[in-house]
């Protein structure tokens, strides 16, 4: 295999690829390389750990095909390290010689014949808007729990809803659904668990693109963003009846400017940061009144105006979860419906009805 092409393009070929390079030990070592298979002037990058795979396709001057595993991040390193804007990479037996300028250096290889065979993508597509789907994407995915002990709670269900698309995480401390209406990717009562390290992968891919095709197969799901294709096997198991979690209705409702609430929540939450102190919410008639108190540290208040409905009532949240749900919720104004200081609070945007977030209190003394 014999190919040049310019620097810029490969390092980010590279680094898209080998995003999905196995680095946990215990992983097959061909695994820690990327796949590149040369056809004409079409180069192609796999990195795979088995559960994910991201595929590039590049246009190079092609001079010899072939195939050869090289070193993941090595070789992305070397590359990105170049000087000069133009690369050559020549394989030979078992080495990798990469040569740019007055620089020369060699790879040994991995053994390309080890890198296992992937599935092959579903035949039926659908295709989605992008900005769309990237913003349903930040909205749930960070609700998604990052403990691997309940692999369950670490995806993403994706659901057939009212003639729509529906996304819900949740780590059990909280809950994002996010509707897509009119986007048909499942048939009736159809629904997937995809893993929300897959779909990080892919809100970082969807930037400025306009659609994104989607391939669903019996274990796989494929996302195909321009030359690239993530695959990604998936989450198999019951997600929890997450309907249930949701109060019938809220006796309490707050209305208050989101920006102001990020503002002053991210001010208050300065003094919780290393104990993690939760936040106070005190809802009256007269506003709402932030409070953090840290014993032997300090404390600090902050009163913002809103609308309060309901019995006058204080309740406790995480910082963290509390202003990673508001920061995503869209519109000017936040409605916050609460039914006392024990119960799951949700917090709506003032107009749009296709995001929720559902958020447990913290029990306070």
């Amino acid at each position: 295999m014999k190919f040049r092409c310019e620097r810029d393009t490969l390092v980010e070929a590279l680094a898209s690829a080998g995003r999905a390079v196995a680095n946990r030990g215990g992983a097959l070592p061909v695994l820690s390389g990327v796949r590149a298979e040369l056809t004409g002037d079409n180069l192609r990058l796999t990195g795979s750990d088995l559960e994910l795979t991201i595929e590039i396709e590049i246009t190079v001057a092609g001079e010899r095909d072939g195939v050869a595993v090289l070193p993941a991040k090595i070789s992305s390193d070397l590359v990105r390290s170049l000087g000069d804007p133009r690369v050559e990479v020549a394989v030979e037996g078992d080495e990798a010689r990469i040569t740019a300028g007055r620089f020369e250096s060699s790879l040994r290889l991995l053994p390309a014949d080890e890198f296992p065979r992937l599935a092959m993508p579903a035949d039926d597509a659908v295709t989605l808007a992008a900005k769309d789907f990237a913003g349903a994407l930040r909205q749930v995915v960070p609700a998604a729990s990052a403990d691997d002990a309940r692999p369950i709670l670490t995806g993403v269900l994706l659901a057939a809803e009212a003639g729509g698309l529906r996304l819900v995480a949740t780590d059990s401390y909280r809950l994002a659904v996010r509707d897509l209406p009119g986007t048909s990717v499942l048939g009736e009562g159809q629904s997937v668990l995809v893993p929300s390290r897959a779909l990080r992968e892919l809100e970082r891919l969807l930037g400025a693109a306009e659609e994104v095709t989607l391939r669903l197969g019996e274990r796989e799901a494929a996302f195909e963003v321009g030359d690239v294709r993530l695959t990604t096997r998936l989450i198999e198991g019951e997600f929890p009846n997450y309907r249930g979690l949701i109060p019938a209705s809220h006796p309490n409702r707050l209305t208050v400017g989101r920006e102001a609430l990020v503002e002053a929540v991210k001010r208050v939450k300065l003094m919780a940061r290393e104990l993690n102190t939760p936040v106070r919410l005190a809802m009256s008639s007269d506003g709402l009144e932030l409070v953090a108190i840290t014993q032997d540290v300090g404390q600090a208040h902050e009163q913002l105006d809103a609308s309060y409905e309901g019995t006058e009532l204080t309740v406790a949240f995480n910082p963290e979860y509390l202003l990673s749900g508001v920061e995503v919720t869209p519109g000017d104004e936040i409605h916050l419906d609460t039914v006392d200081a024990q119960k799951p609070a949700v917090i709506r945007a003032g107009e749009a009805q296709e995001f929720l977030y559902l958020l447990m209190p913290v029990r306070v003394s």
